[in-house]
């Protein structure tokens, strides 16, 4: 039970999370809080089954840019879920790349957060 609750608060966060990266950068467009879930929802998918595959594959590119590529590969995570997308909207490459760094900062206050306050409930 508190496994499904702490699953529902991160979702509802990082779609909030999302909803304030449209608030600070431009590029980035999210037409409502639903659209927001929606959005979270995909890219957590696609972190989640695509994105391996895509470090794997692009492992010696990686390497050979110290690690810098990640950020390509999760601006292209992010830039994607806004292409499946109706209410989810990225300007282009520079969008999404700008927007999934704040995202991702955001996911790890958020993170952070999270596991402070249910290790001390724990």
């Amino acid at each position: 039970m508190l496994h499904r609750m702490r699953l529902l608060i991160r979702w509802l966060l990082l779609a909030s999370a999302l909803l304030l990266v449209t608030h600070l950068y431009r590029g980035v467009t999210v037409t409502s809080f639903g659209e927001a879930m929606l959005a979270a929802f995909t890219i957590g998918a696609f972190n989640l089954l695509v994105r391996p595959l895509l470090v794997l594959l692009t492992l010696p590119v990686t390497v050979l840019t110290l690690g810098l590529f990640l950020f390509v590969i999760n601006a292209l995570m992010f830039w994607w879920a806004a292409s499946l997308l109706d209410g989810f909207h990225v300007t282009g490459f520079g969008a999404a790349l700008i927007g999934s760094l704040i995202y991702s900062l955001c996911s790890m206050v958020i993170d952070s957060a999270m596991r402070r306050l249910f290790s001390r409930r724990a």
